[in-house]
């Protein structure tokens, strides 16, 4: 018998929200990277669900809006890109990012991935969310005010990470992390990276969800740094959830963790630089 407590999904909302608040000028600054690397998945989403002129898009988890500014840049003056997030202080850099650049087609709002319902019905060609689903405690609800928000005919497409496996780069510190702060398994339904990354279960989600004309490709999505060392500064300065996973350590103890997961993680280097495995899932469907 599982004697551990339930999962708690405000719990988790609040405390993500509160990671990514803390990581926000990280992850912005990271961006460049984050748009090379990701950069093919992204444009393999916008290219089959369709994201062209004139289109209404939403993107779901926007984060700092590297992507959002990319769907504004497709679909032109003559369409509209909503931005939403849990975390505003993300927000904040995608609208200045988008005056910055000249898109007044971008508009941003604070708001829940599992609340789109609060958003008028019907008014979407597109809805995109890159790397943002997996995180959502009710994925189904997330999935359902997306079909809401879509018009009859209308695309959804989400990039999710594939198993552990093929995910080393993400996956090694998550176990080395784990082990070090004796966490134990991940309870029952609760998200994370690889929650839709076995075969089937990304289709199946938007199946349940009442989407058809499912098709899910996978993406080689390599992440290329200088070196071990700077994967590692990229993963502290900017993924939360492996501090949050940490914060039962003592800062000896973290800074020994880190230098281990930098350990492990050298095997991906060469003399060419490091390239640690990626593989992205990207899914679209139909209402």
């Amino acid at each position: 018998m599982d004697d551990r407590p339930a999962f708690d999904p405000a719990k988790f909302k609040t405390t993500t929200r509160a990671q990514w608040q803390a990581a926000a000028e990280a992850w912005h600054r990271w961006g460049p990277f984050i748009g090379r690397w990701l950069g093919r998945a992204t444009d393999t989403m916008f290219d089959r669900a369709g994201v062209g002129p004139g289109c209404r898009v939403l993107d779901v988890a926007a984060g700092a809006g590297e992507q959002t500014l990319g769907a504004a840049r497709r679909v032109g003056p003559t369409g509209h890109v909503l931005a939403t997030d849990i975390a505003p202080a993300l927000l904040e850099f995608a609208r200045a990012d988008a005056r910055a650049a000249g898109l007044a087609n971008v508009e941003t709002r604070e708001l829940d991935g599992e609340a789109l319902h609060t958003l008028p019905a019907a008014t979407f060609d597109v809805v995109v969310s890159r790397v943002g689903l997996i995180y959502f405690p009710d994925q189904q609800r997330a999935l359902a005010g997306m079909r809401q928000v879509l018009k009859p005919g209308g695309r959804i497409a989400a990039i999710v990470y594939a198993t552990a496996e093929k995910n080393a780069f993400f996956s090694i510190p998550v176990r080395i992390i784990r082990a070090r702060a004796q966490l134990p398994a991940p309870l029952p339904g609760q998200p994370g990276p690889f929650s839709l990354g076995a075969d089937g279960v990304l289709a199946a989600a938007f199946e349940q969800a009442g989407f058809h004309d499912v098709d899910i490709v996978k993406v080689d999505s390599p992440v290329e740094l200088k070196s071990a060392a700077e994967c590692v500064q990229f993963e502290r300065e900017s993924f939360g959830a492996l501090h949050q996973m940490m914060s039962g350590l003592s800062e000896d103890e973290r800074a020994r963790t880190w230098r281990d997961i930098e350990a492990e993680l050298r095997q991906f280097e060469t003399a060419r630089g490091f390239t640690g495995p990626c593989e992205m899932l990207v899914g679209v469907a139909t209402r």
